[in-house]
């Protein structure tokens, strides 16, 4: 957002004329519906944020957002026109009152730990340890009728399904049809890769 402000007959460009301009300034045609005075209220627009969006947000990467946490208030007047003078004047609680106004965290506390990890931890382990009783469930019940593994099991139905699976021509290309010669009905034979 590049303003233009006049001084003394002459233009100029700043990027720090934008604290001066008010969020009722903007023709509404030209903002997006979400970004309009009417979403944003009467918050002063400050800065140009993190993409140039009249937008709130605590982050790191973008420590000053483009517009004030607060709504002014009589309160938040009286403060902002104190501040104007010697900060010598204004008490520690004054202070701080006038920056919780302005923002809604802290660099600290937008860096705190949450305490998302404790819960993220917390459900992967629990899927870990639904995952183990799964897998228990399954073992038991493959073993529980006096330790006879299926049918399917056994090396004569191994071979017909090994059988079933080249008669179908199961994956051709790459796979284990490629490797079975239907000519002469054997396997076939390695190929020197010099060749």
């Amino acid at each position: 957002m590049l303003h233009v402000r006049r001084t003394a007959g002459k233009s100029v460009s700043s990027h720090l004329s934008v604290r001066s301009v008010s969020a009722a300034a903007a023709p509404t045609a030209t903002i997006p519906k979400i970004y309009r005075p009417d979403k944003i209220g009467d918050r002063e627009v400050v800065g140009y944020g993190a993409n140039g969006r009249p937008i709130y947000i605590d982050t790191i990467m973008f420590p000053f957002p483009a517009i004030k946490f607060s709504r002014p208030t009589a309160e938040f007047k009286a403060l902002e026109e104190k501040a104007k003078g010697d900060w010598k004047n204004m008490t520690i609680a004054e202070k701080k009152r006038l920056y919780r106004l302005n923002f809604c965290q802290t660099l600290a506390e937008v860096e705190a730990p949450t305490g998302e990890l404790k819960s993220v931890i917390g459900f992967s382990l629990m899927w870990v340890s639904l995952a183990l009783w799964l897998h228990l469930f399954v073992e038991w019940a493959k073993y529980s009728d006096g330790g006879k593994l299926p049918e399917t099991f056994s090396e004569e139905n191994q071979k017909a399904q090994l059988r079933r699976m080249l008669d179908l021509q199961v994956n051709p290309v790459s796979g284990i049809s490629s490797k079975w010669d239907y000519e002469k009905n054997m396997w076939k034979k390695d190929v020197p890769k010099d060749a």
